[in-house]
């Protein structure tokens, strides 16, 4: 049962708006309804009546106040007739409000020095929080490798094993097609020159040297690196971290340490087959195009390429699965508690694996040459 109302009427050329009753947010459909019928056009002298109001909420007051805006707009004279205090303070509140709302200040927009500012701070915050990570590790690390007791091997085989050698197909067939691809495009150029042999000079040192341990660690990067990211992240979210120090036990021992060290284990193996397949690409090549037999490939590869450039590539490999795994499981650490944060934090794990891995690489390059190794 409703309990308000709106008589319209016309006295005098005059519109005579009367309510009367309960007027809430329930009802301001109604009205509205009511007042669109009227055709307004032609008139120029507005009377809102109150007085038999007994109660209005603040929506209510918004609305008739939104009436009084429209019809001044229209350039029609409008008075307002109330008795109640109550409801003169309600309308009189909600109009000082909405006047105070409209004169917010929009904010102001960051300059170019605030902004970069911010960046580097930003920066240097994650900065201080990747060497707090880094101290707790080499704490964790020294405690680790004090007694034998305190090594798990079960977990180390078990990350090797995920982390190693179910990686071995997608490492040799990356390898295999990345000596495939430098023999073939150098044996275009060599070719002109008649410099066929020189193939075996060229492919034997980029690929123990460089090639095979950098590809094997953007695919390590990319594979077990983003796992390690994704592991560490859900059981972060899933609070299985928080129950695992409260039930004593510390995560750095049970879940970091086990998979930075099997990582480094198996990381200079894993250089090896990328050297065997990368070669193995190359010498299909040389044979296919430039007519060498693999009996000369392998007498002329033992001749020019010295083992100290297969030592270096396989040098390379610890240092670079220390970056990749703790890269990897920092990031984790570094999830939220939401979903979207595992996606954004694997891929900046990916991404700045990578990158430290190239900056690693490249320190090694210039440290060697310049010790003449």
């Amino acid at each position: 049962m409703n309990n308000y109302a709106l008589s319209i009427s016309f006295i005098d050329n005059k519109l005579l708006l009367k309510f009367s009753g309960e007027l809430s947010l329930y009802s301001i459909t109604t009205l509205q309804k009511q007042l669109n019928t009227q055709n307004i056009l032609k008139i120029k002298d507005i009377q809102i009546d109150l007085e038999e109001v007994c109660f209005i909420d603040t929506a209510t007051a918004i609305f008739i106040n939104n009436l009084l805006i429209k019809y001044e707009k229209l350039d029609i004279k409008v008075s307002v007739n109330l008795n109640s205090k109550d409801i003169k303070d309600t309308l009189e509140l909600v109009k000082n409000q909405k006047l105070h709302s409209d004169k917010l200040p929009s904010p102001d927009k960051e300059s170019f020095l605030y902004s970069v500012g911010k960046y580097i701070y930003i920066y240097y915050i994650s900065l201080l929080s990747f060497l707090n990570f880094l101290g707790n590790l080499f704490t964790t690390k020294i405690y680790y490798l004090k007694s034998i007791k305190n090594i798990r091997f079960k977990e180390i085989a078990f990350e090797i094993n995920e982390s190693g050698v179910k990686a071995l197909p997608i490492i040799s067939l990356t390898s295999f097609l990345i000596g495939l691809v430098v023999a073939y495009q150098s044996s275009y150029q060599l070719k002109i020159y008649g410099a066929n042999i020189f193939l075996v000079d060229m492919l034997g040192i980029s690929i123990l040297r460089e090639l095979a341990p950098l590809i094997t660690a953007i695919v390590i990067a990319g594979r077990s690196g983003s796992a390690f990211t994704a592991q560490i992240g859900a059981m972060k979210i899933t609070e299985e971290l928080d129950a695992m120090r409260t039930m004593g036990f510390d995560p750095y021992i049970f879940l970091v340490m086990p998979r930075i060290l099997a990582l480094m284990l198996v990381m200079p193996i894993l250089i090896f087959v990328a050297d065997m397949m990368g070669v193995l690409g190359g010498m299909l090549v040389a044979s296919l195009d430039l007519q060498i037999t693999p009996t000369l490939f392998i007498d002329r590869f033992n001749e020019v390429v010295a083992p100290k450039h297969f030592f270096i590539g396989i040098l390379k490999g610890p240092f670079f699965a220390f970056l990749i795994a703790t890269i990897g499981i920092y990031r984790g650490l570094m999830v939220k508690n939401d979903t979207q944060s595992i996606g954004f934090n694997t891929t900046k794990s990916v991404v700045e694996s990578i990158f430290a891995v190239i900056i690693c690489d490249a320190i090694f390059s210039i440290v060697f040459t310049n010790l003449g190794i």
